[in-house]
């Protein structure tokens, strides 16, 4: 169709831009919404609106005096639709060729030229509203995002020259030419599918209701214009995620598209066919697999074949407050003796604080500090082969392994317990996955174990002491252990039973959810998780926070590591005995070797009554 003869277009709100209305929260935190647990506003995040955003608007406004100024001034039509259709796209707005033409600041006649050249230059690119045809959206080509990243580049490194003074003239050098940042480069904004999604009732995906997800259900509106359908999110606790994803693959037909799958989960779910194996759904060549962080991607494999893709790669750090540390001459601890010193030394329960918070709930929360406890002290929770950097998980789906928890070091990670027991604050046998965070971010503890996902509670909340003074640390170990940092988070995978007309659209989407550009907008909208190395590496998140070149550092000295929760059929239940039995232990209604045994032979019976 020749633009010269395209018809007059309104913009309208299609399918794309209405909301969903099947999205369901249980107790789950969202960026930017009433919490739940603690009745108040979550932090909003201060990058919200994009440093993009902000170089368009400036060039918007200098357009606009240099147009008022001069008399003899003639407006610019590529320049000011190249504007208004970058706006557009990161927006998520529909832009038509009507739009652009308006935008123009030109005569209808030329604008419609100038937009044909833009077409026959590779710049621009025409999306089918329409099964006719006669109706399309235009869209920034890869190559025009490439333009666009360019000069966003050269405007910020020039106007910090010129006008910057000398801090940003430092910074602006630093930024550009020197240390990590020296090969990085700035990744462009999502570029949407050639052609809509053809998927009757649009993309179904069930999430976990963590500030991640929620941050992408944030950007739902920017998700169905480049996927040019439909998005409905449902997101649940994790204990109730997994019970609708079993319940899921009992149906005959998949009710969603995509599932969210913790780690642990994806033996259980590859064994009872819960999930597809990522292989038959699509070429795995399509995903850089190299730009995964490396215990991410290979805890998505089970029996050598992958069934997911890596969404959020989050390990449970030390967070600790670099500032109080300081003001006491402590070095941040790396060791579990060290820890201990400095949770003592903090302990002040008549001042209302107290050494540190961490996950003690009883069951599944419990459970989990545990096994990362019991990994501290050198061992996993089964017999799994030593090898450098760990234990061996490649061979899991052979089922030659048995529980491993009364033993020595299972003594030892029960008594660190104890002891830690001793300077947490008084609700911490009630304390789990949120609560921990709680306390830290208010200042009532220095330390806190938490996921890097629950980073956004303190780092965008300006109010909280530990707002720019958190730093990260692998799990300390016991002494002369070699640092880990368990890693945790979320694959997202394609239903076994999912209909095969649904599999080739779900892939498409879930390559758009898990892409690069993908996991940099969540990461400008709230989210502290980050699966691939160049996101970790662009200038614009690392400036966001520290927290995603520490773990990328953590990721290059192989201290990443998913061997301490491995992922067979039977963690969740090991987890959900350990969280139960090393609960009455710190009630005190056990000692610990008590605990160990009661674990160790009530893990031994269920591997012995029809598991492995």
């Amino acid at each position: 169709m020749s633009l010269d003869k395209t018809p007059n277009l309104d913009i309208s709100s299609g399918a794309a831009n209405r909301p969903s209305r099947d999205q369901e929260r249980d107790r789950a935190p969202r960026m930017n919404a009433l919490d739940p647990h603690h009745h108040r506003k979550m932090p909003v995040s201060p990058q919200a609106k994009t440093e993009m955003l902000q170089i368009l608007a400036f060039l918007e406004d200098f357009g606009d005096e240099l147009d008022d100024i001069l008399e003899i001034s003639a407006p610019n039509p590529f320049f000011r639709m190249f504007l208004h259709l970058m706006r557009g796209h990161l927006e998520a707005k529909v832009i038509t060729p009507t739009s652009l033409i308006g935008a123009s600041h030109v005569p209808y006649a030329t604008a419609t030229r100038r937009l044909k050249e833009m077409v026959e230059a590779g710049l621009v690119e025409q999306r089918p509203r329409t099964k006719s045809g006669r109706s399309f959206s235009l869209h920034p080509s890869p190559k025009l995002l490439n333009q666009w990243m360019q000069l966003s580049s050269r405007i910020q490194r020039l106007a910090a020259n010129q006008f910057g003074g000398a801090l940003a003239q430092s910074e602006s050098n630093d930024y550009f030419f020197g240390g990590s940042y020296l090969e990085a480069r700035s990744i462009p904004p999502l570029q949407v599918l050639g052609e809509p999604l053809k998927i009757s009732g649009g993309i179904r995906v069930l999430v976990h209701g963590d500030p991640t997800f929620m941050v992408m259900d944030n950007l739902k509106r920017q998700f169905e214009q480049v996927i040019g359908t439909q998005i409905h999110q449902r997101a649940f606790s994790i204990d109730r995620l997994r019970e609708e994803a079993v319940k899921n693959a009992e149906r005959k037909s998949s009710r969603y598209d995509i599932v969210a799958v913790d780690l642990p989960w994806v033996g259980g779910f590859a064994e009872t066919g819960v999930l597809m194996p990522l292989d038959e759904a699509m070429d795995i060549a399509r995903l850089d697999s190299a730009d995964f962080h490396a215990a991410g991607w290979k805890a998505t494999y089970w029996g050598g074949r992958p069934y997911g893709v890596p969404a959020q790669t989050t390990p449970e750090l030390l967070f600790y407050r670099k500032d109080l540390f300081a003001d006491a001459g402590l070095e941040p601890p790396r060791t579990t003796d060290e820890l201990l010193n400095a949770a003592r030394h903090f302990h002040k329960p008549s001042a209302g604080r107290y050494g540190i918070a961490w996950n003690a709930a009883r069951g599944t929360a419990l459970g989990h500090t545990f096994l990362m406890a019991l990994a501290d002290f050198g061992q996993s929770v089964l017999n799994l082969p030593k090898i450098a950097g760990g234990f061996e998980t490649d061979n899991l789906a052979t089922g030659n392994y048995h529980p491993t928890i009364d033993t020595p070091a299972g003594l030892e990670a029960a008594e660190f317990l104890m002891e830690l027991l001793r300077y947490s604050p008084p609700d911490i046998l009630s304390m789990s996955w949120y609560e921990r965070v709680r306390p830290y971010a208010a200042g009532a503890v220095p330390m806190a174990y938490g996921y890097t996902l629950l980073a956004p509670y303190f780092e965008l909340d300006a109010s909280s002491p530990a707002a720019n003074s958190t730093g990260y640390l692998p799990h300390p170990t016991a002494p002369g252990g070699t640092p880990i940092a368990p890693v945790g988070g979320y694959m997202m995978g394609i239903p076994a039973n999912l209909p095969a007309e649904r599999v080739p659209a779900a892939v498409e989407a879930l390559l758009v959810f898990t892409s690069p550009q993908a996991q940099k907008m969540y990461v400008q909208n709230g989210s502290r998780t980050n699966a691939r190395y160049s996101v970790g590496i662009d200038p614009e998140v690392r400036r966001l926070s520290p927290i995603f070149e520490d773990v990328d550092a953590m990721s290059w000295r192989d201290e990443l590591q998913f061997w301490p929760r491995p992922p067979v059929p039977e963690i969740c239940d090991i987890i959900q005995i350990c969280g139960e039995e090393f609960h009455d232990m710190l009630r005190g209604v056990t000692p610990p070797r008590d605990a160990l045994r009661r674990a160790q032979d009530r893990a031994d019976a269920l591997m012995n009554n029809g598991f492995r």
